[in-house]
């Protein structure tokens, strides 16, 4: 279980981290940008134009990673919008009935990633948080209850609209049930006394044996 719930908690931080993959590969996720001041000698990125500069008011898709450090509140040489999947429209399909739509394909990392927007100083981020809640609240009842219902069979039909944390949430599920099925039909291991234990009845004896002699 232990390796599973380090699933959980991995996302929870808008900050990078160098040493995860699922993170490495959300902060490429791409957002739409816009530049706001002109950017010298990388007109090469705006494949629309032969300029050798990127000028102001050209549009880009660019990786959070990329977007996060060109748009702080120190610094804005691009502004941001947020992505497409994020937006009010889609945030009422949501409000609507979250557990029909299919998370993965708007990004296997749609948690993480919506997370992530939380950085940017944008007037829809407060509502993104609230829907990234309201929509992981909604659908966690009924991934526990498909994972506590789903024994040896295939679970791909389950799973196919999660989002990777939401799967993680299933994979969890999923081992308790596989345990608990195995704990019912005694095919677990059986309890014994552990080392620790053991080892101080053995000094225990030892002193007594040799007391009495």
């Amino acid at each position: 279980m232990s390796s599973t719930s380090s699933a959980y908690t991995r996302y929870a931080s808008t900050a990078e981290n160098y040493f995860n993959i699922e993170d490495i590969l959300t902060t490429h996720e791409k957002i739409p940008s816009k530049v706001e001041q002109p950017i010298l000698r990388l007109g090469f990125m705006d494949t629309s134009s032969d300029n050798k500069d990127i000028q102001p008011g050209t549009k880009l898709d660019l990786p959070f990673w990329l977007s996060s450090s060109l748009c702080t509140r120190r610094r804005r040489i691009i502004s941001i919008d947020i992505p497409k999947f994020y937006k009010d429209t889609d945030r009422e399909i949501l409000r609507a009935d979250a557990n029909v739509v299919d998370l993965h394909k708007h990004g296997p990392f749609y948690y993480a990633f919506g997370t992530k927007l939380l950085h940017f100083d944008n007037p829809e981020v407060r509502d993104v948080a609230e829907s990234l809640l309201q929509t992981y609240s909604s659908r966690f009842r009924k991934i526990m209850d498909s994972s506590q219902n789903a024994y040896n069979e295939d679970t791909t039909h389950l799973t196919s609209k999660l989002d990777e944390s939401e799967r993680s949430v299933f994979k969890a599920g999923q081992c308790g049930l596989n345990d608990f099925q195995s704990w019912q039909k005694r095919q677990t291991l059986k309890i014994k006394m552990s080392d620790m234990v053991a080892n101080h009845k053995k000094r225990k004896r030892q002193e007594m044996e040799k007391d009495n002699n």
